[in-house]
């Protein structure tokens, strides 16, 4: 259910003031130490925002996708390994639970999940497996009232500190594609499943990417999270909503670089003057204020569509394509009107300039999203 219009703003308010008081102002020292302090999880947990998609009844704020998008976008004018210290517990780690899972699974970790007591991730990438998703080739064999588990995932964000793993495994070894692959809710403490070291990054220090293995993982046929064969349909529901959040986090980033061009144009002097005064930095500001205008409305557009129970494959997967591509050249502006300025790490642009890459690659690649545009525009007749 909706929030009604005075207790949205309020939630949107205080988000935007927990971004600007205690989070940009300790970016650097995360970046410098490649860690959240765990004070400010502390507050995060407290705010409700591990909580933030979870159902009201479970503990959660049960927001709506609109809703979901407006706070993601505050989020987004802070580093972004603050918002994925808990983006798997309001996005791809819980979204399958909270779709698909039955009344019992819902119930035994859904509230876990919303206090932040439970940290999630989510486990479809392979050496083999990542824009091809349904390459899957971690086998899932039924042995009685259990199924064992045997592979290896890539890149799995927050798997250091999960307690709980969305895991896509190939149940079905003749089926080809997405048929054959199953979802499971795995335990991190299960006998047999070990997590790596966490993966040196070009950008987002704080937050961690780490390989899971399963080695013989014995996982009651319980944790299946719908029908044998669903695990594909699982995850592209699942990444619909993602691609949409990430799209509205790449809205809330470009909006911060615009104001930090926009107060460091007015100030910085060339040739006498302010170079807010010169067309050709204006050009720069204009253009990425256009393109910021342009994704924000298309990611709360979807989200309203999204709301109201409309199929937005298309239009998730056009809202994250643009918005990625936008907030990478919003982010390579930014350096060029800073400067010398910008491509030092005094000011922080070139450590967003970092960050954002990865948007165009995970929850799937622009090229992967300008696939999927193609052919549900063509499967709808355009």
């Amino acid at each position: 259910m909706a929030l009604d219009l005075e207790t949205r703003e309020q939630l949107i308010e205080t988000v935007a003031r927990f971004v600007a008081e205690r989070l940009r102002p300790i970016e650097a020292q995360v970046a410098e130490n490649d860690a959240v302090p765990d004070d400010v999880i502390e507050e995060m947990k407290g705010l409700g925002l591990f909580g933030l998609t979870i159902p009201e009844e479970f503990g959660g704020l049960g927001l709506t996708m609109e809703e979901e998008a407006l706070v993601a976008i505050e989020l987004g004018r802070a580093s972004p390994a603050f918002r994925s210290v808990f983006g798997t517990n309001v996005g791809i780690g819980s979204q399958g639970l909270v779709m698909f899972g039955n009344d019992e699974q819902k119930a035994k970790w859904l509230p876990g999940i919303a206090s932040g007591e439970v940290i999630t991730s989510f486990a479809l990438t392979e050496p083999e497996a990542g824009s091809d998703s349904a390459a899957v080739q971690t086998r899932a064999t039924r042995d009685g009232d259990d199924y064992i588990l045997n592979g290896s995932k890539r890149y799995i964000t927050n798997a250091g500190k999960a307690s709980l793993f969305t895991v896509m495994a190939r149940t079905n070894p003749d089926a080809k594609g997405g048929a054959g692959v199953s979802a499971f809710l795995v335990p991190r403490d299960l006998p047999g499943l070990t997590v790596g070291k966490p993966e040196k990054k070009m950008g987002q220090q704080g937050a961690h990417i780490h390989d899971v293995t399963f080695d013989n993982v014995r996982v009651p046929a319980w944790n299946r999270l719908g029908a044998e064969g669903e695990g594909f349909k699982v995850a592209m529901q699942v990444l619909d909503r993602g691609r949409l959040h990430i799209a509205a986090v790449c809205v809330g980033v470009a909006e911060r670089l615009i104001a930090d061009c926009v107060a460091y144009a007015s100030e910085r002097k060339q040739f006498g003057q302010p170079i807010a005064s010169f067309q050709l930095i204006q050009a720069m500001i204009a253009d990425s204020k256009t393109e910021a205008l342009a994704a924000k409305a298309l990611v709360l557009e979807t989200a309203r569509k999204r709301d109201a129970g409309v199929n937005v494959t298309l239009e998730a997967a056009s809202s994250k394509l643009f918005a990625s591509e936008m907030v990478g050249r919003v982010a390579d502006r930014a350096v060029q009107v800073f400067g010398g300025a910008g491509y030092v790490a005094d000011y922080g642009i070139e450590r967003l300039y970092r960050d954002v890459r990865i948007f165009r690659i995970y929850e799937g690649t622009s090229q992967v999203q300008q696939l999927i545009i193609a052919r549900e525009t063509l499967k709808r007749g355009g």
